[in-house]
């Protein structure tokens, strides 16, 4: 496996790999992303910005995407209930929208693509990755919890949905 910038190319399959996730959700009844985020746009943007990654495998298929990035998350300056572990004005990562194509799900994706996203941060000698996640999504709560995020506390995204906050110190 290996992690790579996502190009313009990229957009109709990561689609693709977000709308499997939303109908998991769905199925698992966990109203995460669905309500149309997120969605080519937003991906788009994401390509504009260089935050936008892909998992491919040797045979150069996309098995999984995520939104990757170390400038400051404005939803993340106020938690509640808890705090950041590493200062919220030191530099941080940030992970969103990982998403694993339904055909590719099980094979330990999620995991590798945290173990890249925490070298490339020891890389820049950034010291935390942060993530939130929905409160009735137990199968990321639990991936996080056995990479060694810690719980934080509550964030509200810019849209008001109530997220769980975890980060891991990046040592």
């Amino acid at each position: 496996m290996k992690l790579r910038l996502s190009t313009f190319e990229d957009i109709p399959r990561i689609v693709e790999i977000i709308d499997d996730a939303k109908a998991l959700l769905k199925s698992l009844q966990i109203d995460q992303w669905q309500n149309g985020y997120p969605n080519a746009e937003q991906i788009e943007n994401d390509i504009k910005n260089t935050e936008s990654y892909v998992v491919i495998n040797d045979e150069n298929q996309i098995m999984a995407t995520t939104m990757f990035t170390t400038r400051p998350e404005p939803t993340y300056k106020k938690v509640i209930d808890g705090s950041w572990i590493i200062d919220e004005n030191l530099p941080y990562g940030v992970i969103h929208r990982l998403a694993m194509a339904k055909e590719f799900r099980g094979l330990g994706i999620a995991k590798f693509v945290f173990e890249e996203l925490h070298q490339k941060l020891e890389q820049k000698d950034i010291k935390s990755l942060k993530i939130d996640t929905h409160e009735q999504n137990l199968g990321m709560q639990s991936l996080i919890k056995k990479m060694g995020y810690q719980y934080c506390g509550i964030i509200y995204t810019s849209y008001n949905a109530k997220r769980l906050a975890f980060e891991k110190v990046i040592s």
